[in-house]
């Protein structure tokens, strides 16, 4: 009886293990899918191919350019104009150096590598032994060493086991400045400059705490690794807030309520909840001056990762700063008159990121009657193209005459595209891997009749609106 529920349980744990590895093998093939799929349509192109590329460096084109800045875009919409307590800025790339040392980037914004002697491959230490051992030993500088040494790990490019001690390396990149002395950095994150002008906005705008400060820009940080595409780079866009808070509010509920603006966003780029899931840091990772961090991770291709993070910085940022600059960083309460330094809620987006998991979340894969088509399901309001307009035929003058009207007319309003290489169904497929949401077709039909054919992206359904309608149509469509 034993030797049958071990043989039963045998079979059940290596069914459990081809799945996991098919799902694992499929996931991956879907990355690879996804990155070929940015290149050959125009969203992004490895960086300086030319010279044989920059390790993780990336272009966005054509449609790639279009669909970030709709993410821009209605990001700052959600989190900026539509909102009475946020205002915006846009700071520089370079702060004084005092700024760093302020924030602690200067001695303490490190990563952890070691190099295998063999081959000469440099590795992010922490992640190297938690994808080797299991076990996670982030800060462990002298433990990783000797895990690594001790327990003779092979190294996964060549297999030896030859490893350099574990040791820090500072993630800024640093540059120079004519008429500056001491080192000058690129900033590894946007929120500095917020709470370096945190003073001139509370001088010349009219805001009341809690209020936030929003702004989306480059950020540079010298990865050992950068991996996974776009999802981590050394140049990179982040859109970040800090929100100012009265230190004596109960600030639980709203700590709740910004993480379900952060889910909403995901969910407005198409990112489905069942994909998503919350990553709340246990008491030792927590940086030393956060009283709670979650960060907000989604299955990609590749597995789960952070996408959006939200922190409670407590006062630290700005009482370095007033301490590093003998500057006085508080608010006065304007009913009470009671001065205070606030607190800051942080909800951090990574624009790559944002725009890796659009494209992760739209990618879908369909068997149809003649043959298969891969699509774009991107929402409507992000789609790099909103409407496709074809001429039937590209030997007919006619045709093209018309189609070339109705183009201009449209293009006014939403980001067209006008297509006429190749037969209607290589143009629809070619659309269906941009994402855009409608074709226009203008046939003969549509010089005698005064309609057009507009085919849904999602359904393939075809319909005939006449053309005096078509403002009417995408206007509905297309909010």
């Amino acid at each position: 009886m034993r030797f049958f529920i071990f043989i039963t349980n045998y079979k059940l744990i290596t069914n459990i293990q081809i799945i996991l590895k098919n799902m694992t093998k499929e996931k991956n093939n879907k990355m690879e899918k996804i990155v070929s799929l940015c290149k050959r349509r125009g969203f992004i192109f490895p960086a300086s191919e030319i010279y044989g590329g920059l390790a993780n460096s990336y272009s966005y084109g054509p449609y790639g350019v279009e669909l970030k800045n709709n993410i821009k875009q209605l990001w700052w919409k959600k989190f900026v104009q539509e909102r009475s307590d946020m205002v915006g800025m846009d700071g520089p790339i370079m702060l004084h150096t005092k700024a760093w040392e302020a924030s602690g980037h200067t001695s303490g914004f490190n990563d952890v590598m070691v190099d295998c002697k063999a081959c000469k491959l440099r590795f992010r230490a922490d992640y190297l032994v938690e994808e080797l051992t299991g076990k996670d030993m982030e800060g462990q500088l002298e433990e990783m060493t000797k895990v690594l040494q001790e327990e003779k790990l092979k190294c996964p490019k060549c297999g030896k086991s030859d490893w350099t001690e574990a040791r820090n390396i500072n993630m800024m990149f640093k540059t120079e400045m004519n008429g500056v002395e001491g080192d000058v950095y690129l900033r590894p994150e946007t929120a500095g400059a917020i709470f370096l002008d945190f003073k001139n906005i509370l001088d010349s705008m009219r805001v009341k705490i809690p209020f936030g400060i929003a702004q989306i820009g480059k950020a540079f940080r010298n990865e050992i690794v950068a991996r996974n595409f776009i999802f981590r780079l050394r140049e990179f866009e982040q859109m970040e807030i800090e929100y100012f808070i009265d230190p004596k509010m109960k600030w639980e509920d709203l700590f709740e309520e910004w993480l379900k603006f952060q889910e909403e966003f995901a969910m407005e780029i198409g990112v489905k909840k069942e994909n998503m899931r919350r990553y709340e840091h246990t008491p030792e990772k927590l940086s030393h001056y956060s009283k709670k961090t979650i960060d907000i991770e989604y299955n990609f291709a590749f597995g789960f990762g952070e996408l959006f993070g939200l922190a409670h910085r407590s006062d630290f940022d700005l009482t370095q700063h007033s301490k590093f600059s003998n500057q006085k960083l508080e608010y006065t309460n304007p009913q009470t008159k009671e001065k205070f330094i606030p607190h800051v809620l942080e909800p951090t987006f990574g624009l790559d990121r944002s725009i890796l998991v659009a494209i992760d979340a739209a990618y879908n894969e369909e068997e149809l009657e003649d043959g298969s088509r891969v699509v774009m399901k991107f929402p409507k309001r992000i789609a790099p193209i909103k409407i496709a307009v074809f001429p039937l035929l590209k030997n007919k003058p006619e045709l093209m005459i018309k189609a070339k009207e109705i183009f201009d007319i449209l293009k006014s309003d939403y980001t067209c595209e006008f297509d006429d290489n190749g037969n209607i169904g290589k143009r629809y497929r070619r659309q269906d891997e941009i994402g855009t949401p409608y074709c226009l077709t203008v046939d003969f039909d549509s010089l005698e009749k005064g309609d057009v054919t507009i085919r849904d992206r999602d359904t393939m359904k075809q319909d005939r609106i006449r053309i005096e309608e078509l403002a009417s149509f995408f206007q509905e469509n297309l909010k």
